[in-house]
């Protein structure tokens, strides 16, 4: 019996301490008995919170199979993530979340192409993200080729690096050969969310009423680090 309730009492602390930002009722802030999310900042808290862990290797340890069935039938994920789709880069792991607590949409070179964006509206629209994050990252594979001025071998891989032009072409401008991927990457992080209002109704209006932040970020492979560009 003293086995078992050692058990039972390690699995509530893990509940209890467990960090999600997924907006499940029994995880939402309580106000003068109305149920609210998590504001802007309180939710980039917990992503850096969690990025902390990653980084030290102390990563929360997550009831996967008490998640997936918790999730069975719905999904509220406060934040949706558009972020590249490098191996090295999975935003879940990166941030240190489980099961339904971020929408992940991922292309390379984290570009905000009509399926990315279809993507993200319907997270706002019917999952109550009211937060969207584009992430880029060090040594980019898809900005390094834009930025090469080579032809790509085929009208897909062209689909890829096209939006990445213009970056790179600022970039040049403005730094000439020196940190030219780096700073074009970061600069179409910015064009990405700029691309995100510009390009849908849906989250202008969001973001217009308050109900949708939009965060630009980047990604250190050398040191896992996620900083804010703003």
């Amino acid at each position: 019996m003293k086995r078992v309730a050692r058990i039972l009492l390690s699995m509530a602390l893990v509940a209890l301490l467990s960090p999600v930002i997924s907006q499940s009722a029994e995880h939402r802030e309580q106000s003068g008995g109305v149920t609210k999310a998590p504001s802007a900042n309180g939710i980039w808290r917990l992503l850096v919170d969690g990025n902390s862990r990653f980084i030290a290797g102390s990563q929360t340890h997550h009831d996967l199979v008490s998640q997936r069935h918790a999730l069975e039938n719905n999904q509220h994920p406060l934040v949706a993530i558009l972020s590249c789709s490098d191996s090295r880069v999975p935003p879940e792991v990166v941030f240190d979340q489980g099961l339904g607590d971020i929408f992940v949409v991922r292309v390379a070179g984290n570009s905000a192409d009509p399926l990315a964006i279809g993507s993200l509206e319907y997270a706002v629209e019917h999952l109550g993200t009211v937060m969207i994050i584009v992430l880029g990252h060090q040594s980019c594979g898809a900005v390094t080729t834009a930025c090469s001025s080579k032809t790509p071998p085929t009208s897909n891989l062209e689909a890829v690096v096209r939006p990445i032009t213009e970056s790179c072409s600022l970039a040049r401008q403005e730094h000439g050969n020196e940190n030219l991927v780096e700073f074009a990457i970061r600069d179409h992080v910015h064009r990405t969310a700029q691309d995100l209002l510009a390009n849908s109704a849906v989250l202008k209006s969001a973001h217009d009423e308050g109900k949708l932040t939009i965060v630009e970020a980047y990604y250190s492979l050398d040191s896992g680090a996620v900083t804010k560009l703003r």
